[in-house]
């Protein structure tokens, strides 16, 4: 029979996980309490939280995904990083929170109805933040269309300065 404050931990966790694009699964120990504080500030300023929950109650709030969820990702001790912002950007923040403390890992990630491993997500926090990766491919589809427009401005141009030097010359 689960009691009262179980319920209420799984409404929490499911209210989470509804308003999150995806989760992000870590292994946290032998983590200090000043570090685990340091990461959730970081991740806060990335658009995620991170949340140390029971596998079984986790399962529980994430309903019908749970059965999506390899059985790696959530065995364990496990803190689940919600990312209600910028994937990339949550991930690479674990990514430099690993980098000072080793014994923090990734395990994996749900994101958008797909499981991702550990490696996975690793890549995945190499890239550039999503802003910077939508102005670069407007950048690629923006200049062609430049020098397109260069291209018609001097098919004009050439033959109104060629009028002028020889106004000019004649006068």
């Amino acid at each position: 029979m689960p009691t009262a404050v179980k319920e209420k931990q799984v409404e929490q966790i499911k209210e989470r996980y509804r308003r999150a694009s995806g989760v992000i699964f870590t292994e946290y120990r032998g983590l200090s309490v000043p570090a685990m504080q340091k990461l959730r500030r970081n991740l806060k300023e990335q658009g995620a939280e991170i949340s140390v929950v029971k596998n079984t109650l986790f399962k529980i709030a994430a309903g019908d995904d749970a059965g999506k969820f390899p059985e790696a990702l959530t065995s364990g001790p496990t803190a689940v990083t919600f990312v209600y912002k910028d994937e990339a950007a949550a991930t690479k923040a674990l990514y430099d929170f690993i980098k000072e403390q080793k014994a923090f890992v990734v395990k994996g990630a749900y994101l958008d109805g797909r499981a991702y491993d550990g490696a996975q997500m690793e890549v995945l926090s190499k890239l550039p933040p999503k802003d910077v990766l939508l102005s670069q491919v407007i950048g690629l589809i923006v200049a062609p269309l430049s020098n397109l427009v260069g291209t018609i401005q001097e098919i004009y141009a050439a033959p109104i300065r060629a009028i002028a030097a020889v106004a000019e010359k004649a006068a």
